[in-house]
């Protein structure tokens, strides 16, 4: 069963997860968008995140799925999204894998 979107969470986020898939070049079914999109409610279920910074959480998910990124990798992004305290460090943590990927 699907969980109906939080209140606060954009429902394009999944579609636009979806056409970011379709980019990538491996369509995901629907399914596993909201199992990506479930994943990153549950990683910020410890702050109230805006639907943006929610997105991009989710949007790295797929990345890391898509590229069948190394398990340590998805590991450290999951165990500092859970240790941020609110959104802005969220975002550090996602601006910090460009800057990483660039280096």
């Amino acid at each position: 069963m699907i969980n109906p979107l939080p209140s606060n969470e954009d429902p394009s986020v999944q579609e636009n997860l979806y056409q970011l898939s379709i980019q990538l070049g491996q369509p995901l079914d629907r399914e596993t968008i909201e199992e990506l999109c479930q994943d990153a409610r549950d990683l910020l279920s410890h702050i109230d995140p805006a639907p943006v910074t929610l997105a991009r959480v989710a949007g790295v998910l797929l990345v890391h799925h898509v590229q069948n990124s190394e398990a340590e990798e998805l590991e450290w992004f999951k165990d500092q999204i859970e240790q941020c305290v609110d959104d802005e460090e969220v975002e550090e943590v996602i601006e910090s894998l460009h800057r990483i990927d660039t280096l």
